[in-house]
C-alpha cells in the first residue's frame, strides 16, 4: 500500500512513552546486482531468517536515515548512497511475543521498505545481539526462507523495483 506520511502515528503518542519502540520502521532488502538476498538469522528466535529491519530511533529521524542506521549496526555495510525507497508500506500486527517492547495499547507497526544493492563479495558482519547467522540466497529461496510474509512479500517484489 502506499506510505502515509511519516509521524502521522507519532502525534498520537504521547511523550512519555520514550522507552518504548515507535511501531514505524524499515525493513531493508539488501541485495547483489544478480539477486543474491542476504538474510539474517535472529538470535532471540533461531530459525526466523529476514531482512535487516529496525525502528526509527525517534519521530524526526528520517526513514532513509533509518533504513541506513539500521544496515550499519545490523551488517556492518556502510552505505552513503545507493537505497532504493519502493514508497511501499506494510501494515501489520506485531507479534505477540514482541509487543512488550512498545507502549501499552500498541498493537500494529508500519514498515517502509528500502532495498539496498550492493557488490558480490560485500563483507557482512552481524551484531552477536540481534542475529546469529547470515546468508546470500537467490532470491526465490530467500522468500522461502523469510518467517515475516512482508519480508518474503518484499523478496518477489525485487524484480519490479530493482533495475
Amino acid at each position: 500500500m502506499p506510505c502515509a506520511d511519516a509521524g502521522q502515528v507519532g502525534e498520537a503518542i504521547e511523550a512519555g512513552v520514550k522507552n518504548f519502540k515507535l511501531p514505524e520502521s524499515v525493513l531493508v532488502v539488501i541485495h547483489t546486482p544478480q539477486r543474491e538476498v542476504l538474510l539474517l538469522e535472529r538470535a532471540d528466535h533461531p530459525g526466523f531468517w529476514q531482512s535487516v529491519t529496525g525502528s526509527r530511533d525517534d519521530w524526526n529521524e528520517p526513514l532513509l536515515e533509518t533504513a541506513r542506521r539500521e544496515v550499519f549496526e545490523e551488517t556492518g555495510i556502510r552505505c552513503a548512497e545507493g537505497f532504493l525507497n519502493w514508497r511501499l508500506c506494510n501494515r501489520y500486527e506485531i507479534y505477540p511475543a514482541w509487543r512488550h517492547r512498545y507502549a501499552p495499547g500498541i498493537t500494529h507497526n508500519t514498515e517502509h521498505v528500502f532495498s539496498l544493492c550492493v557488490a558480490p563479495g560485500t563483507v557482512v558482519r552481524i551484531s552477536p545481539d540481534e542475529h546469529t547467522a547470515w546468508q546470500w540466497l537467490p532470491a526465490l529461496a530467500a522468500a522461502d526462507l523469510c518467517f515475516s510474509p512482508s519480508n518474503a512479500e518484499a523478496v518477489l517484489l525485487l524484480p519490479q523495483f530493482a533495475a
